[in-house]
């Protein structure tokens, strides 16, 4: 199985810098950095079935729970020997499972209703999968945390409607007050924080309130949560609305919904390429405005000060009741703004890239005024009260294309070129971070081309690339298990002191398209 990796530093450049040569006299000293290699990979055999979706690490038995989602199963597997991961059982839920959580041996679970729209659940259990405990949280629950303390769990209750939209649930997140003997959770022990408060209140108007006949409560829709170091405060991503909120624990109620505004394309630094019909690699500035609306986030400190880092996959409601997604192609841009717009709609232009239609109309002329985008194609780092600090940029589609020309935007169905331009590109999705050797780091996993973008964010208004890997062989047809690790999902980092090679940390990563988890070893090294 083939992986490559792009460094910070081009060849020529490390060569202009003495670096991977005997120093000299007068050179700049190399800096230490990490580097990753693949150790291990358990493989689901399943593909396409999201059989590897979000994963979670016991450091008490070195074992892995990883989600099964379609199959209703956690998968719990053995990690003693890394190179090797085993399957040692599975852990029945009864329904769909999209999240799993780890603390001190104690493992939660969110499972969804049939229909989705009704109450799931949280369900408890230990590491040898015996059932301890289960209570009904609200509908579509997507993710689910301990708080830092174990005190509490978190489950973001996404509350997406049925496909026809005539049942939309609210969206909230349960808190869940863990008794000291789970077994005697109860559902009294179940608080719920909605977003009725929000109904009538004046919104940032870069939050997006849009769903069919629905109230703000009914239109959030909580995707992933991150919690403080001192568990009171956490940050909730409402992907679709590209916002995020943020929840006072203890009282159990939304403190404030902040907008995360949108990126500009056209600025220097934040081009993309917007068409999969133009047969290159053409990544440009155009008048698009991205939607950050991202998926998984994650907190850190610095300074003493708290930042939020979220991966901007973008995502559209497409429902058979509604639908929000048009190609540009297909929508009325009003030619006073877009004075070249027959030249902007053609497919090798902006025609084929994919919008929202709920943004950017004049309601006067019914015209398209601005377009947007779903997704940055970026990860950025925002303050505690959502100021943004920082974003990559067009990062992420330079570096893929520096390490696979032949295979930029790929999907992760099949092994083409530039099939992903179109759409969201790369798609970041998963986030985890990590403290190592005394510096903070960003994993960001990419959905489409796949692999992980490594980041040092330790000062977050300058983090530096590190490198990007991925565990994909584009020699091999997806959906083989030659073809190695697509769709990467969920990450999670084990510290060197909670590793099962001893001082070594390792990444772990859910690739929910081939269904498998791939074990990475992190090495401190000097570039």
């Amino acid at each position: 199985m083939s992986f490559k990796t792009v460094s910070r530093l081009t060849a020529g450049c490390a060569l202009a810098l003495g670096i991977g040569a005997p120093a000299l006299a007068g050179t700049h000293a190399s800096q230490p950095t990490i580097a990753m290699t693949p150790l291990g990979t358990y493989d689901a055999g399943v593909s396409g079935e999201s059989a590897a979706e979000i994963v979670a690490h016991d450091p008490r038995t070195q074992r892995l729970f990883v989600v099964n989602a379609q199959s209703g199963n956690v998968d719990v597997l053995d990690i003693r020997t890394p190179a090797a991961p085993q399957l040692l059982f599975s852990v029945s839920l009864g329904g769909v499972v999209n999240s799993v959580d780890v603390h001190k041996g104690l493992i939660v679970a969110a499972v969804e209703a049939d229909p989705k729209t009704d109450p799931g659940k949280a369900v408890f259990f230990n590491a040898e999968g015996k059932i301890l405990a289960s209570v009904e949280v609200g509908a579509l629950p997507d993710m689910v945390t301990f708080t830092p303390d174990g005190r509490r769990v978190l489950v973001a209750n996404e509350g997406e409607p049925n496909d026809d939209y005539t049942v939309d649930p609210e969206g909230s997140v349960s808190i869940i007050d863990l008794p000291r003997n789970i077994r005697r959770l109860a559902q009294d022990d179940v608080r719920t924080a909605d977003f009725r408060p929000f109904n009538d209140a004046t919104l940032d108007p870069s939050i997006r309130v849009f769903g069919p006949n629905a109230s703000v409560a009914q239109d959030f829709e909580p995707e992933y949560i991150t919690v403080d170091k001192g568990s009171k405060t956490a940050w909730v991503s409402l992907q679709e609305n590209n916002a995020v909120a943020v929840l006072d624990i203890k009282a159990g109620d939304f403190t404030a919904v902040h907008g995360l505004g949108f990126k500009d394309h056209r600025v220097a630094g934040n081009e993309l390429d917007a068409s999969d019909r133009d047969g290159e690699i053409n990544i440009l500035d155009w008048p698009v405005k991205g939607m950050y609306q991202p998926d998984a986030i994650a907190r850190y400190e610095h300074r003493g000060r708290t930042y939020i880092v979220s991966a901007n996959e973008g995502d559209a409601r497409d429902y058979d009741g509604f639908s929000e997604d048009a190609r540009v192609k297909n929508i009325d841009l009003n030619p006073e703004v877009f004075l070249n717009a027959d030249v902007l709609q053609a497919d090798e232009n902006l025609g084929r890239l994919t919008v929202t239609t709920a943004l950017g109309v004049d309601p006067k002329t019914g015209l398209h005024d601005e377009i947007y985008a779903f997704g940055a194609r970026s990860f950025s780092i925002w303050s505690a009260d959502l100021e943004q600090v920082y974003d990559s940029g067009a990062d992420f589609e330079r570096n893929t294309a520096d390490a696979y020309p032949e295979f930029f935007n790929s999907d992760h169905e099949e092994n083409t070129f530039d099939n992903r331009s179109d759409n969201k590109g790369p798609e970041p999705e998963g986030v985890t971070l990590a403290k190592l050797w005394g510096r903070t780091y960003a994993f960001i996993g990419l959905e489409r081309i796949g692999g992980v973008m490594i980041y040092d964010v330790t000062n977050p208004f300058a983090p530096s690339f590190v490198e990007y890997i991925n565990n994909r062989d584009f020699n091999a047809e997806p959906g083989t298990p030659e073809a190695g690790d697509l769709g990467a999902e969920g990450l999670t980092v084990i510290e060197a002191s909670k590793s099962p090679i001893r001082g070594v940390p390792l990444l772990v990563v859910a690739n929910e398209v081939s269904g498998t988890t791939t074990l990475f070893r992190i090495e401190r090294v000097w570039r």
